[in-house]
């Protein structure tokens, strides 16, 4: 494959995640909004009542704001409103209208919009017993605090939702957080002017419950019992928690009022209004199915999320408890007496494709081996001169070959063909070894079992604060899972940075993939269903240069991925397979897709519902989760570091890295699966290097 090939850029991609993300902000905000707890009704301080009429403060709980008049007028003498507000609920609306059908009583229910919407079925049962509807706004919100765009939301939001639960509109409304007449102040009073131009009719309460504080039913009783028998509107709640004592209260509160004389009734039937429920029209009707059908997906995100969350949390207990054991097992493995290895010279092949910054590094340290060695640089048509450079060191053990051209791929085959030692090493032109890596991968071969053996690469580079990242993530996340490859015996990839392969083992395979774009992980997969052993040995060191921008960490990262998809779908037949190739296709490719690419689709979740729990009030429940999580990534860090003997200050920078690193590694998770779904095709992306491949912390 070659590099200076191009194809158009996957960019539709981009904005499809962009719009995903963009629905998903919404519909989650949606949901916060309008799944808020119910049942706090506290009126507010009062304010200043300058502009407050005094007609209106001392006048009937119903209030008439239209046409720029303001009047207030109330249930006539000896008549009671029952008014319930904050549903329907479930539980509580059906069994308060029971009550009422068995005391033959109607009354007014001041509802919820977002509860009509969850619960339209409700709305219907209510007037199907002979009952009133009036609008609470749609998200209970205190309308003294919101603007007249909110107000104008508020209400057309509540009227499609009646509309699309039972084709029915309303004008009465009552402001959540409302008490009697006089608790009107400017601010109020400026919401019931706005009300009153949209030609609603605001209804107060003049006898308070007080059911939502749950004081009990004796107490319930009390305070609904008027004294006098001037016309009222008595506020009661269906909704907004436990409304049992409300339920018993009633059904003792109805026969005692009967029993005093009082006449009970809705709003309109004790205050003699006509029309206040009316049919609502069509285009309310389709309106209010979109914002249903909006808000129910909102909610069935929420849960989805919520159950990922879950899912998430599981399959990060699960890896880390598997890295931990495997571990474990690897260590003990580890001290058992080591076989004698391969004494004979190693073939070490460097790819080299615009190498110019590093490649006298790398020859001079693959030099520098305690295992006699032989040296194929292979220049696959470079740029920079980096050819020349290899050519002017006039070492007698290094080969160069140049070839136009062709991808690295072509670049190994080339080498091998060229090698004339049954041992080879693979080597990035970016990469130093360790004067003891050559050997210790050798060393490996003394098993004739033994088709690979995969070394363990470090980051050089990792003075800043992307470096340190990356650092983090090659000793805890590919060291440690290759130890746990290594005990299961599936190990996917060999990685290119440091690899030794029998040459036999990768002839008889077909060569170096040139197909996908993980050529390292292709080939190791194909050497295993073709039954040989690939090892991961933690002493053959090599330090490679990582990415110095987010750009280039996103170009390496996306081929990674996207190559790792590649081959995982081309071997996928091995999951039918016996023997090394069984292992592989029921061992390594699950745990492969599962814990790189579905757990780093799963992961976002974890930041999301933290960022709105903490938004929407759960912020302690919030905050711990995310902290579960920082923990199951710290403790194998810990375990990591201490076992490639490394210093554990880079670690303090873990936190700091779900922020953005770990954001970036999803993005390239999520556009690589979407780019593979596509069938879209990737160029290779070639890395900028400025030859920092040097062991430095």
């Amino acid at each position: 494959m070659s590099r200076h090939r191009r194809s158009p850029t996957p960019r539709a991609h981009w904005l499809l995640l962009a719009g995903v993300l963009a629905i998903v902000a919404v519909l989650l905000t949606l949901h916060a909004i309008t799944g808020g707890a119910l049942g706090a009704d506290d009126s507010p301080p009062i304010g200043p009542t300058t502009a407050v009429p005094a007609a209106v403060r001392t006048g009937g709980p119903v209030i008439d704001a239209t046409g720029g008049r303001a009047g207030a007028i109330g249930p006539t003498t000896g008549s009671i409103a029952l008014t319930f507000d904050d549903g329907p609920d479930p539980v509580w609306t059906p069994r308060i209208l029971a009550v009422l059908d068995r005391f033959h009583v109607h009354a007014t229910f001041f509802v919820i919009g977002s509860q009509v919407i969850r619960h339209p079925e409700l709305v219907r049962d209510i007037l199907a017993h002979g009952d009133e509807i009036g609008g609470h706004t749609f998200t209970h919100v205190d309308l003294r605090a919101a603007g007249s765009l909110r107000t104008d939301v508020e209400l057309r939001a509540t009227d499609l939702a009646l509309a699309e639960a039972a084709g029915v509109s309303t004008s009465l409304v009552r402001m959540p957080y409302s008490a009697e007449n006089d608790s009107l102040d400017n601010a109020a009073w400026t919401a019931v002017t706005r009300l009153g131009a949209d030609g609603r009719l605001v209804v107060m309460s003049t006898v308070d419950s007080d059911d939502w504080r749950r004081p009990g039913v004796p107490a319930i009783l009390a305070n609904s019992t008027p004294t006098g028998h001037r016309g009222e509107v008595l506020l009661m709640h269906d909704s907004g928690g436990d409304r049992s004592q409300t339920v018993t209260a009633l059904g003792q509160l109805i026969p005692r009022l009967r029993a005093g004389g009082w006449r009970l009734g809705t709003v309109s039937a004790t205050v003699g209004l006509r029309g206040a429920d009316s049919p609502a029209s069509t285009g309310a009707g389709v309106g209010g199915a979109l914002l249903a059908g909006v808000l129910h997906g909102a909610d069935v995100l929420a849960t989805v999320l919520s159950w990922l969350l879950i899912v998430a949390t599981v399959i990060a207990a699960l890896r880390t408890l598997l890295v931990l054991l495997a571990t474990g097992l690897h260590v003990r493995r580890e001290r058992r007496p080591r076989r004698p290895g391969v004494r004979d010279p190693v073939t070490v092949i460097v790819p080299a494709y615009n190498e110019a910054a590093g490649i006298e590094a790398t020859i001079r340290s693959v030099l520098a081996s305690r295992h006699p060695v032989y040296v194929i640089v292979v220049d696959d048509g470079s740029t920079d001169g980096t050819a020349d450079i290899v050519d002017s060191l006039r070492l007698p053990q290094v080969w160069l070959i140049r070839q136009d051209n062709a991808g690295k791929a072509a670049a190994l085959n080339t080498g091998l063909a060229a090698a004339r030692t049954e041992i080879v090493v693979m080597v990035d032109g970016d990469t130093v070894l360790d004067p003891a890596a050559v050997g210790e991968l050798a060393r490996r071969f003394g098993d004739p079992e033994v088709g690979a053996v995969s070394g363990n690469a470090k980051v050089g580079n990792r003075g800043g604060l992307l470096g340190r990242w990356q650092h983090i993530e090659y000793v805890i996340g590919f060291n440690l899972d290759r130890r746990l490859y290594d005990v299961l015996q599936c190990m996917p990839t060999v990685p290119g940075a440091i690899g030794a392969f029998r040459r036999r083992a990768v002839r008889d395979a077909g060569g170096v993939p040139t197909d996908t774009l993980a050529e390292d992980t292709d080939l190791t997969m194909a050497l295993e269903r073709d039954g040989w052993r690939v090892v991961f040995e933690r002493d053959a060191i090599a330090w490679t240069e990582a990415p110095a921008t987010l750009g280039q960490l996103w170009k390496q990262r996306y081929r990674w991925c996207y190559g790792t998809l590649q081959a995982s779908w081309k071997h996928r037949h091995a999951v039918l397979e016996r023997g090394r190739a069984g292992k592989l296709g029921r061992r390594g490719l699950p745990y492969l897709l599962l814990f790189q690419v579905v757990l780093p689709v799963l992961a976002p979740v974890v930041d999301v519902a933290s960022l709105f729990g903490i938004l929407t009030g759960n912020a302690v429940t919030s905050i711990a989760t995310w902290l579960a999580f920082l923990a199951l990534q710290m403790i194998p860090g810990v375990v990591a570091f201490r076992l490639d003997r490394e210093r554990l200050g880079p670690l303090l920078a873990l936190p700091l890295q779900q922020f953005v690193y770990r954001q970036l590694m999803y993005l390239v998770v999520v556009q690589s699966v979407a780019t593979a779904v596509a069938g879209a095709r990737l160029p290779w992306h070639k890395l900028e290097r400025y030859g920092q491949a040097v062991p430095v912390d």
